[in-house]
């Protein structure tokens, strides 16, 4: 079960009076996602890993928690503090419904994209999505550089840019479903087969 708790922000009251100098504060409650060991989470730009530990270390003279998380696809471990995931946007991974809403997103433009940019803002573009850790931005990563990919052949850094789409995408769909990555990247191919083969 998720659960969460409760960090104390303190904020400006811009409707408070001064008294002495000093605006009045006023404290409001803020709720923070809480992750547990062996819970998956999405790191942006990495994917979906498990917490592997929550470790309390010392980082200039303060003792801070932090989680220990091991990504899925490649083993990398990274280290978050517990109280910074929202600035980092680890979240948890998506609920098994909202699968077929990425899949509708995916299906809902059928032409290949208008190449108006040079390839270096696209490319910028493209890695912006990426780490935005929405799977509805790498989603429309994949897409568009499926599309394009079906009418030339993409180039060294449109392919790369492709391939950590695919697997961030893939990955995650896979764990909402709890369905092999095979099965779910042939879904992902069945959208754009039906769109260039219609059938009668």
């Amino acid at each position: 079960m998720r659960r969460s708790f409760n960090a104390v922000s303190a904020v400006t009251d811009t409707n408070a009076k001064i008294n002495g100098g000093r605006a009045g504060v006023r404290f409001i409650r803020k709720e923070v996602r809480e992750f547990h060991v062996g819970d998956l989470a999405v790191y942006p730009a990495h994917g979906v890993g498990r917490i592997e530990a929550i470790e309390n270390k010392i980082v200039n003279g303060e003792k801070h928690d932090f989680y220990i998380i091991k990504v899925l696809e490649n083993g990398m471990v990274i280290m978050i503090p517990t109280w910074n995931v929202d600035s980092v946007g680890l979240r948890d991974v998506i609920s098994e419904g909202e699968v077929p809403k990425i899949y509708d997103f995916m299906k809902s433009k059928k032409e290949t994209p208008i190449d108006t940019q040079t390839w270096n803002r696209r490319y910028r573009d493209y890695m912006d999505k990426i780490k935005t850790g929405s799977l509805y931005d790498v989603a429309e990563v994949f897409r568009d550089l499926y599309l394009l990919k079906l009418t030339k052949d993409l180039s060294f850094g449109e392919r790369k840019l492709f391939d950590t789409a695919q697997t961030l995408l893939v990955k995650e769909l896979s764990t909402a479903r709890n369905t092999s990555e095979d099965k779910i990247f042939s879904e992902i191919e069945s959208l754009f087969i039906s769109k260039e083969n219609p059938k009668d």
